[in-house]
């Protein structure tokens, strides 16, 4: 049997289908902080260095975090698209910002399951408040097991010592943040006024008022609960924490990529979830997590999973116009 080969170029509708994957990728505080360009048969995500958060991610983590999860919706589309997917991570040591390629193979068929995680980047939302009530232990395994990225590990807060010492470092973090003038000035430049239109940012329809854990990010309004109730409340969720081997650029990026493949996960199989990075950008917080739960690695994420309590709206996203880039002639 003939093997097919993919044309020179992308098509128009091609790119049209994995810029439209990527622009739904999470990203933090909503900006996006991510450009496509293609060049013959390969597709390559840059990060955007200008849109920085120098108060809540002064070393750029969480932007790469997000570049990560882009990257698996990136390399699902091209699956989608019928072709063997091969992706090389910071190929050009010229071009710092390239952080990963993905190039097209042979002609071969998607899986089922990569197909269910592709249609689930569409309705993947941000449930940021209350779940009606927590997944199966099955659903938890399989979300655990999603994820493909070596060197990537899932720690489920399992009993009662590990549950309350997330709690204790939620309340630290939220306590210490809310009088942290500097980065609340910087969340509400990046919150969008109910009625106000905008291609980027968080609504402010999208951040529940009211209490830890359901309030998402720590705003000057949040209601900071006491250790015993903020406790009751985790151990009624699914916590995982994404846990990285090490600490630099590639490491970010595999957690995103790793956080983005049990999210969709988690959506394919109905459940809602949620993301906590902002506690881990205290250094007190990290430290004290690893030591209490003795983990093997660095926290990154803290994905909360259950069951959802109504429909959520999606944030708004950036015309495809502004995600494509397409590599002109003599460019490297």
């Amino acid at each position: 049997m003939a093997i097919t080969v993919p044309s020179v170029e992308w098509s128009v509708g091609e790119v049209a289908l994995m810029a439209a994957a990527v622009s739904r990728a999470p990203s933090v505080h909503n900006t996006q902080p991510w450009f496509l360009e293609t060049h013959g048969r390969t597709a390559s995500l840059f990060e955007r260095f200008d849109l920085s958060l120098p108060r809540h991610d002064r070393a750029g983590r969480d932007r790469m975090i997000s570049c990560g999860a882009a990257v698996t919706n990136l390399r699902l589309a091209v699956r989608r698209l019928g072709w063997a997917a091969t992706v090389a991570e910071f190929a050009d040591p010229d071009r710092p910002d390239e952080v990963a390629r993905v190039r097209a193979g042979e002609r071969v068929a998607p899986t089922a399951r990569e197909l269910e995680l592709f249609q689930a980047i569409a309705r993947r939302r941000s449930c940021r408040g209350r779940f009606s009530g927590m997944p199966t232990k099955d659903e938890v395994s399989a979300l655990v097991h999603a994820n493909t990225t070596p060197g990537l590990n899932a720690h489920l807060v399992r009993d009662a010592t590990e549950v309350r010492a997330l709690a204790h470092r939620l309340v630290y973090a939220a306590t210490t943040l809310q009088h942290d003038r500097a980065y609340l000035r910087e969340l509400a430049a990046w919150t969008t006024e109910a009625g106000k239109s905008t291609s980027d940012g968080i609504p402010e329809a999208n951040l529940p008022h009211g209490s830890l854990p359901w309030t998402g990010l720590v705003g000057p309004s949040t209601r900071i609960p006491d250790e015993d109730v903020l406790a009751e409340r985790i151990a009624a969720e699914t916590q995982l924490i994404v846990l990285t081997v090490g600490d630099g650029r590639s490491d970010h990026l595999h957690a995103g990529m790793a956080l983005q493949e049990m999210w969709l996960a988690a959506t394919a199989a109905g459940l809602a979830a949620s993301v906590l990075t902002q506690p881990l950008h205290l250094h007190e917080v990290r430290a004290g997590l690893i030591e209490a739960m003795d983990l093997p690695g660095y926290p990154q994420a803290i994905l909360r999973v259950g069951l959802p309590s109504g429909e959520v709206l999606p944030t708004p996203r950036r015309p495809l116009a502004d995600v494509i880039r397409h590599r002109t002639k003599g460019t490297p």
